[in-house]
């Protein structure tokens, strides 16, 4: 039986487009241009920073992230950031009497901003807060030790195969797959995504998987 769900952040809760955008506008290229570039490297499976390296050779990441966030123009996160479907899929959860658990690769700052939301959780985390993030053994780790609860009566849920299902599962897991966001649909086919649990389309189907 399911105790706990878990819930990966970027296109699982919230959609990434606001964060991208701003990374451009910083950058002063077009918004597409970026976007396609971090699709395009995420699927050959590097990290989504490499697409800021490649429009400034040389950037600091780090810095230019700290830049933006003194000149105002940092991250943000409200109601508009999150998917029609979140509030509605965690309320029932815990209704249900689930322990709900957000926690994925984000900043320090994502997390002060997701907890500034009121979601209905029990503990909201970022990788950034955590000092270790997916695909990690340590992060699922520190995954278990939130949500409470022995590994197999955890269902963590993303869009990510490489970072969310396969190695929650290899932790122990349950896993659900969220066909959700250019990489939740690129490999919703892929030996990692049909090797979840379950493939959702969306999170309002948990509540009756998790009370089978």
């Amino acid at each position: 039986m399911i105790e706990a769900v878990v819930f990966d952040v970027g296109e699982t809760l919230t959609s990434d487009d606001r964060y991208w955008a701003a990374w451009a506008d910083w950058l002063a290229v077009p918004r597409h241009t970026l976007s396609a570039l971090v699709g395009a490297v995420v699927a050959q499976g590097r990290d989504n920073a490499v697409a800021i390296r490649l429009l400034s050779p040389g950037i600091d990441v780090a810095a230019a992230y700290a830049a933006r966030e003194a000149a105002g123009c940092g991250e943000h996160l409200d109601e508009t950031d999150l998917y029609p479907d979140v509030r509605p899929a965690l309320s029932a959860l815990r209704e249900a009497g689930l322990r709900v658990v957000i926690a994925g690769n984000q900043t320090r700052r994502a997390g002060e901003l997701l907890r500034s939301l009121g979601l209905p959780a029990d503990v909201i985390a970022t990788s950034g807060e955590w000092g270790v993030a997916k695909p990690s053994p340590r992060f699922f780790e520190k995954v278990v030790d939130v949500a409470g609860v022995e590994p197999r009566r955890i269902l963590y849920v993303g869009d990510h195969p490489q970072n969310d299902i396969t190695p929650a599962k290899s932790h122990g897991l349950r896993t659900a797959h969220l066909r959700r966001g250019p990489l939740g649909h690129l490999w919703a086919d892929s030996p990692g995504a049909r090797a979840a649990d379950w493939r959702i389309s969306s999170l309002t189907e948990l509540p009756e998987i998790v009370t089978k």
